[in-house]
């Protein structure tokens, strides 16, 4: 496992851009795929749950590029030129949350969020669900905070501060409660 400290992302890493039916493209830069409105990448979003069906948020780290010290599901990254989702979801758990855990596939969406002069999001983002325990550690080159939510707790969080989350976490939350309420529910309780 790796420490808590270590860069593990750079600007220059390539992304594989991919067409909106998730087809591979090309590749480019972090930087590149990044830029103005975005290129079109493929992405993951991974939503961990512990025993008592508490959903793990991190608050990314106040450095980042994008959406630097906003809260925002578990864990999400993007597969780097040459690997799976398979690979890169365990090496991104690996790197900043020191912690392995079986994924389930859910679904994938396209989206587009921009961040001003910064720079946006534009993904091909596949989302997973998993459990988590109660020894992950984040790595703080990463993630600045973790709290474990209730499911009623972030709705509420949610809908009183939206502008405190990351605009891919909010429409996936509500994708997964709505599209996806079966599968969610074996992780956590929506009552």
């Amino acid at each position: 496992m790796n420490d808590q400290h270590r860069i593990v992302s750079s600007e220059q890493e390539q992304l594989i851009l991919v067409d909106r039916e998730d087809r591979e493209i090309g590749y480019a830069s972090k930087a590149d795929a990044h830029d103005g409105g975005g290129v079109l990448h493929r992405a993951f979003s991974l939503f961990l749950f512990d025993d008592d069906g508490r959903l793990l948020v991190q608050q990314r780290a106040p450095d980042k590029r994008l959406w630097g010290g906003f809260w925002s599901n578990s864990c999400c990254s993007h597969p780097r030129r040459g690997e799976s989702l398979e690979l890169a979801t365990r090496r991104r758990l690996s790197d900043e949350l020191n912690f392995e855990t079986d994924l389930e596939h859910i679904y994938w969406f396209c989206y587009q969020a921009s961040f001003g002069e910064q720079g946006s999001e534009n993904e091909l983002c596949h989302v997973y669900l998993g459990r988590a325990t109660r020894n992950v550690r984040a790595n703080d080159s990463e993630i600045a905070a973790l709290r474990y939510l209730a499911p009623a707790e972030l709705d509420s969080e949610m809908a009183s501060r939206p502008e405190h989350f990351t605009p891919w976490f909010q429409q996936e939350w509500e994708e997964l409660k709505t599209h996806w309420r079966g599968r969610l529910e074996q992780y956590c309780s929506l009552r």
